[in-house]
């Protein structure tokens, strides 16, 4: 019952006399075990996803995390000789999480091939929910990592695959995804989903969702025919409600969490800062401004300074968005313009422009300019949710050439590297 309030689950390598063994569930797994594991793994996926966001934000120089840890603000910035750590929090916490994920989706597929009491079609749904969710973890490794790519096969832990180059790592979750979607059909769900799935919690609304996600891989991996295409496949509403959603959902039943990038008004220490280039670039007028909040003081932390927090987030239980529409009509618009279609992607980025309060947009109808033009609107569409940092790398502006330098011999940094425990 905790499971059904949204705490997270794992099944460990131990004995429980009031519960069930890996091995028991693997043997004879019941529906009501299985539906069990369902609901931890999508608990799961909230792990981790704090520093996944604040620690690339950082790096791309759109927020500031001002707390007790001073790695925040020296190893994330390259401050002096400083690098990215290979063993430390802002790598280890999100790479583990996900993977930790990985892990029980592994045991899920597993356990189904002995779940004798499911049809196929209830097989299929698990098998389908269980890849897409595998897939969408492995995406955020691979944004981390970069050209390190990643590891795919972790199933056995004492004979782990190789790391795959990015561009393998890439085919493989977008394989995934594509499995998974064709899984679904004719599957069913013999589980439920949270509230954050709302819309999305059939066979048929799923596929919507995993069409969603590959859309955005095919756009971190550049492949733009590939976005365009999964992104048609997707719940995008070029007129629809912008704010049409899969979420991370929290509440305070007792084993939840809270929403752990809320941040109470006007705090003095840890707090998420807004990056003051954000402020003096914003365009008058725009009503995304209303993310972020002036401070009664100006927080400053290791030479770093800021006038305005994040109030992205409302309350503790504010949802997290994983995906939306909002991010959907970005990725047909800058999926149009790599492509050559200039005026879809003009009409895309309209109706950004609209619902932000904007005019039309008005400059040059070149490629470059629209480039300009489309990070400008995901940069303000999208602020403190994980997107900055890989927004800029595919298109070479992750370094001081674009960034700000806010202290002397600070430093951009383009990857995590990989993690010290994977050798």
């Amino acid at each position: 019952m905790l499971c059904l309030t949204g705490v997270a689950c794992s099944f460990d390598e131990q004995s429980d006399p009031n519960g069930t063994s890996i091995a028991g569930v693997l043997e004879t797994a019941t529906p009501a075990q299985l539906a069990l594991l369902a609901t931890g793994i999508e608990a799961d996926m909230r792990a981790g996803f704090t520093s996944y966001v604040t620690a690339s934000g950082t790096i791309a120089r759109e927020l500031y995390i001002f707390d007790a840890d001073p790695r925040n603000t020296r190893d994330l910035l390259g401050k002096g000789d400083l690098v990215l750590d290979a063993n430390t929090f802002y790598l280890t916490g999100p790479f583990a999480s996900r993977y930790r994920v990985v892990k029980d989706v592994n045991l899920l597929l597993q356990a189904l091939e002995n779940a004798d009491l499911l049809s196929d079609a209830e097989k299929q749904g698990y098998r389908a929910y269980a890849n897409t969710i595998k897939a969408y973890m492995l995406s955020q490794v691979l944004d981390m990592l970069g050209s390190n790519g990643i590891r795919l096969d972790v199933a056995d832990p004492e004979n782990l695959g190789p790391f795959l180059s990015e561009e393998a790592s890439y085919d493989a979750i977008l394989g995934l995804l594509d499995e998974a979607d064709g899984q679904l059909d004719g599957a069913s769900f013999a589980f439920t989903l949270s509230d954050g799935f709302a819309g999305f919690n059939t066979p048929e609304t799923f596929s919507l969702f995993n069409r969603a996600i590959a859309a955005r891989v095919a756009t971190h991996a550049a492949r733009y025919q590939a976005a365009l295409d999964y992104v048609d496949s997707s719940f995008l509403d070029l007129n629809g409600n912008l704010g049409t959603a899969v979420q991370h959902v929290f509440s305070t039943n007792p084993g939840d969490l809270l929403n752990p990038l809320y941040k109470a008004p006007g705090q003095s220490g840890d707090q998420l800062v807004v990056h003051p280039r954000i402020i003096e670039n914003a365009t008058e007028g725009d009503n995304r401004l209303n993310k972020f909040r002036l401070r009664e003081q100006t927080a400053g932390q290791d030479g770093l300074n800021g006038q305005y927090e994040t109030a992205l987030y409302t309350s503790a239980t504010s949802p997290i968005d994983i995906i939306r529409n909002e991010e959907l009509v970005l990725i047909y618009a800058e999926a149009n313009i790599n492509l050559g279609n200039l005026e879809e992607g003009v009409e895309a980025l309209n109706v950004i422009r609209e619902a932000a309060g904007l005019d039309d947009y008005d400059g040059a109808m070149t490629q470059e300019a629209l480039i300009d033009e489309m990070l400008y609107q995901r940069c303000y569409s999208l602020w403190g949710e994980g997107h900055r940092m890989w927004d800029l790398r595919r298109y070479g502006r992750l370094n001081a050439n674009f960034l700000p330098i806010d202290r002397e011999g600070d430093d951009v940094f383009t990857q995590f590297p990989v993690p010290l425990s994977e050798g």
